[in-house]
Protein backbone atom coordinates (compact mmCIF):
# COMPACT_ATOMS: atom_id res chain seq x y z
CA UNK A 1 0.00 0.00 0.00
CA UNK A 2 1.12 3.15 -0.64
CA UNK A 3 1.72 6.11 1.80
CA UNK A 4 -0.22 8.39 0.96
CA UNK A 5 -3.42 6.05 0.64
CA UNK A 6 -5.78 6.18 2.96
CA UNK A 7 -6.47 2.85 4.44
CA UNK A 8 -10.28 2.81 4.88
CA UNK A 9 -9.91 -0.17 7.73
CA UNK A 10 -8.03 1.79 9.82
CA UNK A 11 -9.51 1.48 13.11
CA UNK A 12 -9.29 5.37 13.92
CA UNK A 13 -11.47 6.34 10.38
CA UNK A 14 -14.23 3.59 11.64
CA UNK A 15 -17.79 5.43 12.35
CA UNK A 16 -18.62 2.42 14.42
CA UNK A 17 -15.33 2.62 16.54
CA UNK A 18 -15.80 6.16 17.32
CA UNK A 19 -19.30 5.70 18.49
CA UNK A 20 -19.21 3.15 19.93
CA UNK A 21 -16.16 4.34 22.30
CA UNK A 22 -17.30 7.83 22.94
CA UNK A 23 -20.65 5.84 23.98
CA UNK A 24 -19.35 3.66 26.37
CA UNK A 25 -16.76 6.52 27.76
CA UNK A 26 -20.12 9.10 28.23
CA UNK A 27 -22.03 7.12 29.96
CA UNK A 28 -19.16 6.26 32.02
CA UNK A 29 -19.71 9.73 33.40
CA UNK A 30 -23.38 9.47 34.40
CA UNK A 31 -22.90 6.20 36.56
CA UNK A 32 -21.16 7.92 39.33
CA UNK A 33 -24.15 10.46 39.35
CA UNK A 34 -26.47 8.05 38.54
CA UNK A 35 -25.27 5.18 41.38
CA UNK A 36 -26.43 7.38 44.43
CA UNK A 37 -29.96 7.03 43.21
CA UNK A 38 -29.60 3.58 42.93
CA UNK A 39 -29.74 3.98 39.05
CA UNK A 40 -28.35 2.03 36.25
CA UNK A 41 -27.86 4.30 33.08
CA UNK A 42 -30.34 2.22 31.32
CA UNK A 43 -32.63 2.82 34.46
CA UNK A 44 -32.15 6.40 34.13
CA UNK A 45 -33.49 5.91 30.94
CA UNK A 46 -36.45 4.45 31.32
CA UNK A 47 -37.39 6.77 34.14
CA UNK A 48 -36.86 10.04 31.83
CA UNK A 49 -39.04 8.11 29.38
CA UNK A 50 -41.48 8.32 32.15
CA UNK A 51 -40.88 11.96 33.30
CA UNK A 52 -41.69 13.26 30.08
CA UNK A 53 -45.12 11.08 29.87
CA UNK A 54 -46.79 8.71 32.71
CA UNK A 55 -48.09 6.28 32.59
CA UNK A 56 -46.74 4.38 29.46
CA UNK A 57 -46.67 0.75 28.16
CA UNK A 58 -43.95 -1.26 28.06
CA UNK A 59 -44.34 -1.38 24.23
CA UNK A 60 -44.40 2.22 24.30
CA UNK A 61 -41.36 2.39 26.38
CA UNK A 62 -39.33 0.16 24.85
CA UNK A 63 -40.12 1.75 21.16
CA UNK A 64 -38.65 5.18 22.66
CA UNK A 65 -35.45 3.41 23.91
CA UNK A 66 -35.29 0.90 20.80
CA UNK A 67 -35.02 -1.82 23.79
CA UNK A 68 -36.63 -5.53 23.13
CA UNK A 69 -38.85 -6.08 25.66
CA UNK A 70 -37.03 -8.92 26.79
CA UNK A 71 -34.06 -6.10 27.56
CA UNK A 72 -36.52 -3.67 29.22
CA UNK A 73 -38.45 -6.36 32.01
CA UNK A 74 -35.94 -6.94 34.24
CA UNK A 75 -34.70 -2.71 34.34
CA UNK A 76 -38.52 -2.30 35.18
CA UNK A 77 -38.52 -5.35 37.43
CA UNK A 78 -35.67 -3.47 39.11
CA UNK A 79 -37.07 -0.19 39.04
CA UNK A 80 -40.21 -1.48 41.05
CA UNK A 81 -38.15 -3.29 43.25
CA UNK A 82 -36.61 -0.08 44.16
CA UNK A 83 -40.08 1.55 44.64
CA UNK A 84 -39.56 3.83 42.07
CA UNK A 85 -42.11 2.31 39.09
CA UNK A 86 -45.56 0.27 39.47
CA UNK A 87 -46.22 -2.51 36.97
CA UNK A 88 -50.11 -2.89 36.42
CA UNK A 89 -52.59 -4.77 33.52
CA UNK A 90 -54.25 -1.91 31.67
CA UNK A 91 -57.59 -1.80 32.00
CA UNK A 92 -58.49 -1.41 28.83
CA UNK A 93 -56.17 -4.11 27.23
CA UNK A 94 -55.19 -7.06 29.25
CA UNK A 95 -52.56 -7.51 27.53
CA UNK A 96 -50.68 -4.66 27.99
CA UNK A 97 -48.49 -3.55 31.01
CA UNK A 98 -48.34 -0.24 32.15
CA UNK A 99 -45.96 1.06 33.94
CA UNK A 100 -46.78 4.35 36.02
CA UNK A 101 -44.26 6.25 38.56
CA UNK A 102 -44.71 5.98 42.79
CA UNK A 103 -44.55 8.78 44.21
CA UNK A 104 -40.71 7.60 45.10
CA UNK A 105 -39.99 7.78 41.24
CA UNK A 106 -41.89 11.19 40.53
CA UNK A 107 -39.88 12.69 43.49
CA UNK A 108 -36.35 11.20 42.24
CA UNK A 109 -36.81 13.61 39.24
CA UNK A 110 -35.90 16.60 41.44
CA UNK A 111 -32.63 15.00 42.32
CA UNK A 112 -31.75 14.16 38.55
CA UNK A 113 -31.77 17.60 37.22
CA UNK A 114 -28.69 18.30 38.17
CA UNK A 115 -27.26 15.10 35.90
CA UNK A 116 -27.58 16.48 32.41
CA UNK A 117 -25.35 19.99 33.74
CA UNK A 118 -22.97 17.94 35.56
CA UNK A 119 -21.89 15.47 32.60
CA UNK A 120 -21.74 19.13 30.54
CA UNK A 121 -19.92 20.52 33.15
CA UNK A 122 -17.45 17.57 33.06
CA UNK A 123 -17.16 17.18 29.15
CA UNK A 124 -16.10 21.06 29.28
CA UNK A 125 -18.20 21.81 26.02
CA UNK A 126 -20.92 24.80 25.92
CA UNK A 127 -24.03 23.29 26.18
CA UNK A 128 -24.95 24.68 22.60
CA UNK A 129 -22.01 22.57 21.01
CA UNK A 130 -23.54 19.32 23.12
CA UNK A 131 -26.92 20.01 22.12
CA UNK A 132 -26.04 20.05 18.17
CA UNK A 133 -23.79 17.13 18.85
CA UNK A 134 -27.05 15.27 20.11
CA UNK A 135 -29.09 16.63 16.91
CA UNK A 136 -26.53 15.59 14.33
CA UNK A 137 -26.39 12.01 16.27
CA UNK A 138 -30.20 11.97 16.61
CA UNK A 139 -30.19 12.69 12.53
CA UNK A 140 -27.89 9.77 11.94
CA UNK A 141 -29.82 7.69 14.24
CA UNK A 142 -33.29 8.46 12.03
CA UNK A 143 -30.83 8.29 8.55
CA UNK A 144 -30.14 4.88 9.98
CA UNK A 145 -33.56 3.79 10.28
CA UNK A 146 -34.57 4.24 6.65
CA UNK A 147 -31.62 2.07 5.71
Amino acid sequence: MAQTEIDPLALDRQLCFALAATSRSVIGLYRDLLEPMGLTHPQYLVMLALWEHDPRSVREIAGELRLESATLSPLLKRLETSGYVKRTRSSSDERQLEVSLTTAGRALRERARSVPITVADRLGWPLDRLERLKDELTELLELVDTV
